[in-house]
């Protein structure tokens, strides 16, 4: 009961010379409305707008009726003063009934014998529409006192919107709202008054006055009651004029049914929401919808069937497009799966994360050099999408080939607990759940993740690095900001995924020559049954996932020929040469000279710089030792120790220092490269530094052999670039002697086995592992 009905009825009550009878009309009044409260749950429709207010999609109510609740909004001036002419001129001032109507009504039903008019205000209708009964004078006063509850709960206009959301106008359309929607298709704060009259009488004779199909009688209806409005100065009269010449031609219509996956989302979310306003801009909805159908039809000749695109306002941080499948129609494909939220493989497109993870800890700058070449990470073996390797290469140009070996070295340096806590933040639920399963192979795409979770990801990255998640509702965003990268980082990848000299631009001269000016990055997750691309500019972050929903591979499949053309086109409609301006470095900031070798800062001996950027204060400022100085004889066939080096003749000349995985690449690939001289023979120094790594068999591994099986494990290490022979020892004795990069093979004996690499240096490695035979 508000605030005001209280001050009002105690005035009343205080003033009135007969206070002790309304106290006891009060009290019993009260008691009553404790003892049996009135209940209002009309469930109503679940009906989703767009940004607008616009309807987009509606449902039936449990009882399959179309009952759309009006909101107030909604009722405009027109409306209310036609409804209350009508029905209850006295509505405003009474308080549930309207004592004079009710005597008029008694007095011709019973003194009379004949009914000539209803006493029934506005809340009574209310009431009965609420409590359906037989009529009867005994539910008639139970009428009149659930009237009386209903004033005394509820304001004026929020009683007068039940009314106008529950009138009947036939078949199972209730609600003035439903009516205005299924036979004008508009809401009803934009009907003329010649609507709102038509939609106005209809409610007294439903089964009469049926729109569609007694539109004539309903014209000759409309226009009397017109008249009258006319004669009581109601409307201007030119307004009245334009209403009589209105023609009333109507059918049916179906209630909308556009974006039915975010349709049914939220009216999950929000089960007893009547109306749910969505962040959804209409018209970008239906034309992400058309593009996406037209280009999976396209793609249905190579066995690709579905696609999913969300698109979230950078600014606002709002959900604007949510294209869930390409068909929702389609039962064949899946269409009513909601590939938005479907869990996936998300391949390569959470490098960026983890490239910018490693800026934030100073282990990298852009130009730092990262081998990719074949390494072992304690059994994962991972490989490059193309199959090859590229050698020393720069981080900036790992992340925009989206190189696998460079990803997995950066993830071991900053620890995948760093990753997943980033991911955590950013709200990947799947990686929440599974933390404790995660390794190395998240750097590839090795967990679950949505498409919703990356789009909201990446949309981080065009906020300075500060994650937001996207509403999918019109109110302001009111989710907690998280910093998941500096804004120093974040520009930094910003740099890099905005490059167009890579190989995951599409190769059509289409796009090339109308490429907007976004950033971006792909993935194409094993077995090639998801490609993603995700894209992103100042104003909007557009994520896109294709596939079958089935999860069937299909060799053509990938991020950059399937998912970035799709990308680019989308990007092209909706905002090509966007006027937004680009990202900006931020003040902490610099630019400086490294070494073009490393990427470090450049020593006397480094000849070929570049400038590269780097975060102040973060980023490791550790000299450039790419070379290192070595005694040799004149002829650069033999090199000293500080032991052996004689008194005249040797010189110093600088070396290149190479890791012992990119040395046995190079040898691989017959690769020529700058060796130091073999140690001088006559040498009795033993060497202690940089022993052989060996890389295969895996230390401390199990390995399982049918009984009847003839098995051979492969021998190989890792040493440095002044090692010509190696020897291998099983078990203490000695198995062979080989060059450092010769194929070697034994056959290995069920138990424990102690594998030894010793070079000609005398440096030794040992492992051990563990054979079974089953």
């Amino acid at each position: 009961m508000s605030l005001s009905k209280l001050e009002y009825w105690a005035k009343r009550l205080y003033q009135s010379r007969n206070w002790r009878i309304f106290f006891v009309v009060i009290f019993l009044l009260v008691s009553l409305d404790i003892a049996f409260p009135v209940k209002v749950n009309p469930q109503y429709s679940t009906v989703i707008t767009d940004s607008d207010g616009k309807i987009l999609h509606a449902f039936l109510n449990p009882h399959d009726k179309w009952r759309m609740q009006t909101e107030l909004k909604e009722i405009t001036p027109t409306l209310e003063k036609a409804i209350i002419f009508k029905e209850d001129r006295w509505f405003r001032y009474h308080f549930g009934i309207n004592p004079i109507a009710v005597w008029r009504a008694f007095f011709n039903n019973i003194i009379k014998r004949r009914r000539t008019s209803g006493a029934s205000t506005i809340t009574m209708q209310v009431v009965r529409l609420l409590y359906p009964q037989e009529r009867t004078y005994w539910h008639k006063i139970t009428e009149m006192i659930r009237a009386i509850q209903l004033e005394l709960h509820y304001s004026k206009d929020e009683i007068l919107q039940m009314y106008l959301s529950l009138v009947p106008y036939g078949s199972n359309i209730e609600g003035l709202k439903s009516a205005s929607v299924l036979y004008f298709q508009k809401s009803p704060d934009v009907l003329s008054l010649a609507e709102v009259t038509a939609l106005t009488i209809i409610p007294n004779r439903p089964s009469s006055l049926r729109l569609g199909k007694n539109n004539t009688y309903i014209l000759q209806e409309r226009n009397k009651w017109l008249q009258r409005f006319a004669e009581a100065d109601l409307f201007a009269s030119q307004d009245i004029e334009d209403a009589l010449a209105e023609p009333l031609q109507v059918r049916r219509h179906e209630a909308p049914k556009l974006a039915p996956h975010l349709a049914y989302r939220l009216k999950t979310t929000y089960p007893n929401e009547p109306t749910i306003h969505s962040s959804l801009h209409r018209n970008l909805q239906l034309t992400l919808e058309k593009i996406v159908q037209n280009y999976v039809n396209r793609l249905y000749g190579i066995n690709i069937h579905n696609a999913a695109v969300l698109l979230i306002n950078n600014q606002t941080k709002q959900v604007e497009a949510y294209v869930g499948s390409a068909d929702f129609n389609n039962p064949i494909d899946g269409g009513q799966v909601d590939g938005i939220r479907a869990i996936r493989s998300p391949g390569s497109t959470l490098k960026p994360l983890l490239y910018g993870i490693a800026l934030d800890k100073g282990i990298i700058t852009p130009k730092s050099a990262i081998n990719d070449v074949p390494s072992n990470f304690g059994g994962f073996e991972p490989e490059n999408f193309d199959k090859q390797f590229h050698g020393k290469v720069t981080a900036e140009f790992a992340l925009a080939n989206s190189l696998n070996i460079p990803a997995v070295k950066l993830l071991k340096d900053i620890s995948t607990a760093s990753m997943i806590e980033k991911l955590k933040k950013a709200e990947f639920q799947t990686i929440k759940k599974n933390a404790s399963k995660l390794g190395l192979s998240l750097a590839l795409g090795g967990c679950g993740v949505t498409l919703e979770e990356l789009t909201n990801l990446f949309s981080s990255f065009a906020h300075q690095g500060t994650f937001t998640k996207a509403t999918l509702l019109a109110e302001e965003n009111s989710n907690k900001p998280t910093e998941i990268l500096s804004e120093d980082a974040t520009f930094l990848i910003n740099q890099i995924l905005s490059q167009i000299t890579r190989p995951d631009l599409p190769n059509n001269y289409e796009y090339t020559y109308r490429m907007p000016k976004i950033a971006w990055k792909t993935g194409t997750s094993f077995g090639k049954k998801d490609a993603w691309s995700i894209g992103y500019n100042a104003k909007y972050t557009l994520g896109i996932w294709i596939g079958n929903f089935s999860g069937e591979g299909v060799p053509e499949l990938s991020g950059a020929n399937i998912a970035t053309p799709l990308l680019l086109d989308i990007f092209n409609t909706i905002d090509y040469n966007s006027s937004a301006k680009w990202f900006s470095p931020s003040a902490n900031l610099a630019m400086r000279k490294v070494c073009a070798e490393t990427g470090s800062v450049p020593s006397e001996h480094c000849n070929h710089q570049i400038t590269d950027y780097y975060i102040m204060g973060v980023s490791n400022t550790q000299n450039c030792t790419h070379t290192k100085a070595v005694w040799v004889n004149p002829s650069a066939t033999i090199s000293y120790c500080a032991v052996c080096m004689p008194d005249s003749g040797a010189v110093q000349k600088q070396y290149p220092v190479f890791a012992p995985e990119l040395i046995s690449w190079f040898q691989t690939r017959h690769i020529q490269y700058e060796q130091i001289p073999s140690h001088n023979p006559k040498c009795t120094r033993v060497f202690n530094n940089n022993a052989p790594i060996i890389s295969s068999p895996n230390d401390g591994a199990e390995y399982w052999i049918e009984s009847n099986e003839t098995v051979k494990l492969q021998l190989s290490c890792q040493v440095g670039n002044d090692v010509k022979t190696i020897y291998w020892y099983i078990n203490d004795k000695l198995y062979q002697k080989s060059a450092p990069h010769q194929e070697t093979f034994f056959y290995p004996e069920a138990g424990k086995i102690k594998i030894s690499c010793t070079d000609d240096k005398g440096r030794t490695a040992h492992i051990y592992i563990q054979v079974k035979r089953s």
